[in-house]
């Protein structure tokens, strides 16, 4: 049992620094919006 509950601490110790990361990440990073653009080829608008 002790080597359950010693994988069980790990693990949730993992997840938690994990999901931390995630939380920091979607908080407190703004992210700087840019234009885009994309170039289509006319072959994508031909049908066949």
């Amino acid at each position: 049992m002790p080597s359950l509950f010693r994988f069980l601490t790990v693990v949730a110790i993992i997840v938690g620094a994990v999901y931390g990361t995630v939380y920091a990440l979607a908080n407190f990073v703004q992210p700087k919006p840019r234009e885009m653009t994309i170039n289509v080829s006319p072959d994508k608008f031909l049908k066949r």
